[in-house]
């Protein structure tokens, strides 16, 4: 008894050859063609751009936090030197006094 396999394989081997040729492309199946074309290249360009704006806002993150940090440490270094020039000003007082 032969296989499934084998029984299609002799099925194929005896059935006829198909005669037929492609028929042309109608302009709107070649429409079509390149439009459906076109949309996969704009959603690969587009796949691309929304990378690089997740890449910029992710550095526009990283930036404002490292901006936010120096000003606080601008903010700091000013304390620091409105309370030395209090210093100063009170040792100069010091000074003229003796």
């Amino acid at each position: 008894m032969l296989s499934d396999l084998q029984a299609v394989s002799q099925a194929e081997r005896h059935a006829p050859a198909m005669n037929w040729k492609p028929h042309p492309l109608e302009p709107v199946e070649r429409e079509r063609d390149q439009l459906r074309t076109e949309i996969l290249r704009l959603k690969h360009d587009l796949a691309g751009k929304e990378q690089f704006v997740d890449r910029l806002q992710f550095l526009l993150r990283r930036r404002t936090e490292t901006i936010d940090d120096l000003n606080g440490k601008l903010r700091q270094a000013r304390a620091a030197n409105e309370k030395l020039d209090a210093e100063c000003e009170h040792y100069a007082e010091m000074v003229r006094r003796s």
